[in-house]
């Protein structure tokens, strides 16, 4: 990638538009927005000045969770979604977690899988989309 990236937290707000067009874009736009969202670290990795991808951490104690993990679908399979995954697991050990999980979607397996996460759940639905609970230890 030539462009410069850069990582940043954001508002709840900044994420709802990449959440709602990636991942839910038949649902309305209240239903990519998390109950606890003002608890969370929102972080977002922007090309210039354009915000390209979001993940939403939320940690518990030592038990950290990411959600809401969206990449532009034209910024996708360039290395961004690694880098802020990167990012987000190194903010979770900052933040004294020592397990770290997200409900994965199915076709997004292998890519998690790359960073040593693994299925410990079986199979589930949100709505039509198969997904499994992923996890890894930090």
């Amino acid at each position: 990638m030539t462009d410069t990236l850069s990582i940043r937290a954001i508002k709840p707000e900044q994420t709802y538009p990449l959440r709602h067009s990636v991942l839910w874009p038949d649902k309305p736009l209240d239903y990519v927005k998390v109950d606890n969202d003002s608890e969370g670290y929102h972080v977002g990795a922007f090309l210039h000045d354009d915000l390209v991808a979001v993940i939403s951490l939320f940690v518990d104690g030592q038990t950290a969770r990411f959600r809401k993990f969206a990449a532009s679908p034209a910024h996708q399979r360039r290395g961004i979604g690694t880098q802020l995954l990167n990012h987000t697991i190194a903010e979770a050990r900052r933040l004294g977690a020592t397990t770290l999980w997200c409900d994965a979607r199915l076709d997004a397996a292998d890519f998690y899988r790359r960073f040593g996460m693994k299925a410990v759940s079986d199979v589930f639905y949100k709505g039509p989309i198969p997904y499994a609970r992923f996890e890894m230890v930090l």
